[in-house]
């Protein structure tokens, strides 16, 4: 084989399967359909959180310890850190899925956290929850700046051997009729290699690759991101400000960022409209903003001056809101990896790690159960 693995997609996962076989000295091909990093996919924005107390299930929790320590790792490889330190604040009732899914991670997995009431809140920062509110203060929770992770991630991976090749889409792909690796297609050649990695972000969805009868329940959700100026004379630097989310008695989920330059980030998280990732509406009318204006205008009035800045990315979401990371049904040596449903970004080298340990016959050291196809397909998927 000319390759060991062909990876498809160089987004956050892909990018980061590329990097951790390069260094171990795997011979490795990547494509991607645009130009990474660039803010046509899901790893956009400036500013992702990452955390640890994590709300939506301990079971995450050991993965994110790791992405901590490569984070960390690459930071020192590049002689720049790529993770900034800020505090994160989770605040909502404490029988809401946000406080106590993020209690429960913290105290199973030994986490430290404090809680804050609502005056506690309003004394230190510029949130102004009601007093049923509390709120989950995790020291260690802090920013990743995608685009420039992913930049650093690639050009790691190309020190170490990848081959990588952009505005390039992988067209199609088939088993070698001998059953001895893959081949795969593009507008420039055909490659053949022993593995293959699929991690194509919003393209996943829509047929499963490679088994056009079947179909991964996926679903491509538009996200709008907001920059916003604050009021003059309110405390938004990254040096007095946590990354925080919100969970409001109505339902949605809101989340936001210091300011790391260019004004406070928040969006909302889920709730997009369901889209296809090819003809997908790129520019933000205001009134998309009314809603989330409205929460800023009650919960956070410091945050109620002008949109300076709007950006569209994709939430590619799974029925239950966790990752897909396993073999092909039929064919084991093409691993699928993501959708991630809009919180993966910050376990992106971890999960490379996990890939390149799977393409290499190594058995993960994580528990990837609750992230197998099984749980979606029909029950002849193993």
């Amino acid at each position: 084989m000319t390759y060991d693995v062909i990876i498809a997609g160089l987004g956050a996962m892909g990018s980061c399967a590329a990097w951790q076989l390069a260094r171990r000295g795997v011979r490795v091909l990547g494509f991607d359909r645009f130009r990474p990093p660039h803010a046509m996919g899901s790893s956009a924005g400036r500013s992702r959180i990452i955390r640890e107390a994590y709300w939506e299930s301990p079971f995450y929790v050991p993965l994110v310890r790791r992405a901590y320590e490569l984070w960390e790792d690459l930071g020192r490889a590049r002689g720049a850190s790529l993770l900034r330190q800020t505090g994160g604040l989770i605040i909502g009732s404490q029988e809401g899925a946000l406080v106590s899914g993020a209690i429960r991670s913290a105290d199973e997995h030994e986490v430290p956290y404090q809680v804050l009431e609502a005056s506690q809140i309003r004394e230190r920062y510029p949130f102004r929850p009601e007093d049923n509110l509390v709120g989950v203060l995790e020291p260690r929770a802090g920013v990743l700046a995608p685009e420039e992770c992913i930049a650093a991630i690639l050009e790691e991976g190309a020190r170490h051997g990848a081959e990588l090749r952009f505005d390039e889409p992988v067209e199609s792909w088939e088993p070698i009729a001998t059953g001895d690796g893959v081949r795969v297609s593009t507008a420039l050649g055909v490659f053949e290699a022993q593995h293959l990695i699929l991690a194509t972000g919003a393209w996943m969805s829509g047929a499963l690759p490679g088994v056009p009868t079947r179909t991964l329940p996926l679903s491509v959700a538009r996200q709008t991101m907001y920059w916003i100026r604050p009021l003059p004379g309110t405390p938004w630097g990254a040096d007095r400000c946590p990354v925080w989310l919100w969970e409001t008695r109505s339902g949605p989920v809101y989340y936001g960022f210091p300011d790391m330059g260019d004004g406070p980030k928040v969006a909302r998280h889920h709730g997009g409209e369901i889209v296809d990732p090819d003809t997908v509406n790129r520019l933000v009318a205001d009134e998309e903003s009314i809603d989330l204006r409205r929460f800023l205008e009650q919960a956070i009035p410091s945050l109620a001056g002008p949109v300076q800045e709007a950006q569209v990315c994709f939430y590619t979401n799974s029925p239950d809101e966790h990752f897909i990371l396993d073999r092909h049904p039929e064919h084991p040596n093409v691993l699928l990896v993501s959708p991630c449903s809009g919180h993966g970004f910050k376990f992106a080298p971890t999960v490379g790690e996990i890939l390149a340990d799977a393409c290499q016959g190594m058995r993960s050291p994580y528990d990837l159960e609750h992230f197998r196809l099984q749980r979606f397909l029909s029950g002849d998927v193993t």
